[in-house]
């Protein structure tokens, strides 16, 4: 089995059960025989049969045979699942997790080469006597084997555990020059925006300074525009009054003067022939309105 990776131990253990397995075949191919041996001994004691008969024995073998292969089938499957049981059973004491590949179980190649290798264990029936007096026993737990696999696993694992380790080591190493420049670079910084921050506030000092005296000087500047603003307004104010009053005083010279003159006007003598022909002219046209009503007719 050297072809399957085997170690000695397993190829033992697969020997032990290729030939449990080849007895339980042969047992059941002995049944089959007996089966069609029954038929013969029970039935075929006629010289001629009918289509009826033959084919009422042959259904009647078939089932037999059906029931011995579908029992001798089902019987394999869960002696496999046994199998199987102790092997997970024994990995599973020890923290392990076994795989299986189902599709291997169709590979054709793999399917022949387990066959040459029963042809080649069981070729002669001496050999398989021989080797069934001597059938070696499943090895305890704690021998053999298993016992090896898992010294080797321990052994893988405090070696990595080593690796690792040292690897953390490393690392905390690393996070400590890390930390250590860390705390450097933030201090540098911290002094630098110290630095900066009383410059600033030695500039801020100035501008404000700056600005308090610009501010002084326009309120300064405000304060004088305000007091000649002021004082322009009351002389206005003051040539105001004096120019109402002197237009009060042309104005009331004015009326004086208009009424003098209609005054002198009425007295002239063109005034007075003005107004007469007024006078007559009014005269008449009332004259002349009273014609008019009395030749209208009433309405």
């Amino acid at each position: 089995m050297a072809e399957f990776g085997f170690n000695e131990h397993h190829q033992n253990e697969v020997i032990n059960y290729m030939r449990f397995a080849r007895s339980k075949r042969v047992l059941r191919l002995k049944t089959i025989d007996s089966c069609f041996q029954d038929l013969k001994d029970s039935r075929l004691v006629e010289e001629t049969f009918t289509v009826d008969e033959v084919t009422e024995m042959l259904e009647g073998l078939q089932a037999v045979v059906r029931g011995e292969v579908e029992t001798e089938l089902i019987n394999t499957a869960h002696t496999n699942v046994l199998l199987l049981r102790q092997l997970f059973s024994q990995a599973e004491k020890f923290y392990l997790k076994l795989q299986t590949d189902i599709s291997e179980l169709e590979n054709r190649e793999l399917l022949e080469q387990v066959a040459e290798f029963e042809k080649a264990e069981f070729k002669t029936t001496g050999k398989k006597a021989n080797q069934e007096s001597n059938k070696p026993k499943l090895a305890p737990l704690n021998e053999g084997g298993v016992s090896e696999l898992l010294n080797k696993e321990i052994a893988r694992l405090q070696e990595e555990n080593d690796r690792l380790k040292a690897r953390l080591r490393t690392l905390e190493s690393q996070a400590t020059s890390a930390l250590d420049e860390k705390s450097k670079v933030e201090k540098a910084l911290k002094d630098l925006q110290k630095i900066q921050g009383d410059q600033q506030l030695s500039l801020q000092s100035q501008e404000i300074g700056s600005l308090e005296d610009t501010v002084a000087a326009m309120k300064a500047d405000f304060q004088k525009s305000l007091s000649a603003s002021e004082a322009s307004q009351k002389d206005l104010q003051d040539n105001l009054i004096s120019a109402k009053h002197d237009l009060l005083r042309v104005q009331e010279q004015l009326s004086l003067a208009e009424k003098e003159l209609e005054k002198k006007f009425q007295q002239t003598a063109a005034y007075r022939n003005m107004k007469e022909i007024l006078t007559k002219k009014n005269e008449q046209i009332k004259e002349i309105r009273k014609r008019l009503q009395k030749y209208e007719p009433d309405e």
